[in-house]
């Protein structure tokens, strides 16, 4: 997680479809109280993960327990703790954060295990926490990602219903030289 990354240092007069007022709006985390989910998608370099390691900075000052994984690392450390016994320890400690942050979700598509503990992540936090998902891709590649349509359906039903939409669109921010988020 960016620990510098704040709200307030957001620029939204760069034109990359990003709204002042939904942002205020998830900054007050509300969202964590209702257990609603933050879909982020757009472009490499557009200012996802910032956007979403600044909520989860609002989050943690608000007293929230909050979880940032990149997305890939995470299901690589799920998988050695099947292999040495610390699984059900892994998923317990991501059970109880308040906040879950997947940072850059579908860079590779995914392989039975992953789906299966996907699903499992998912379906322990539907209706009990929040997650925020950083994406390259849109929602609706998603499925192509995941791979298997119904566990596919299952997933996305349980994140995208209750989800707040935050699409950015644009080119590299980090491509202009000087980073704005």
């Amino acid at each position: 997680m960016h620990a510098l990354a704040h709200i307030e240092q957001l620029h939204f007069d760069v034109d990359r479809n990003l709204d002042k007022n939904q942002l205020m709006r998830l900054a007050d985390c509300n969202f964590i109280r209702k257990h609603e989910n933050v879909l982020i998608t757009g472009s490499t370099g557009i200012g996802k993960s910032y956007i979403a390691s600044a909520i989860g900075n609002q989050a943690c000052m608000l007293g929230y327990k909050v979880l940032y994984a990149n997305t890939a690392k995470l299901f690589s450390r799920l998988k050695m703790a099947k292999s040495d016994g610390s699984y059900i320890k892994e998923i317990s400690k991501i059970e109880k954060q308040e906040l879950l942050i997947l940072d850059d979700f579908g860079l590779q598509p995914m392989d039975n295990q992953m789906r299966s503990v996907l699903m499992e992540i998912i379906e322990d936090r539907h209706g009990n926490r929040s997650t925020i998902i950083t994406s390259q891709l849109p929602v609706a590649k998603w499925y192509d990602v995941i791979g298997d349509s119904t566990l596919a359906d299952a997933i996305l039903d349980r994140l995208v219903h209750e989800s707040h939409r935050v699409e950015l669109i644009g080119e590299s921010l980090r491509r202009k030289q000087k980073l704005i988020y």
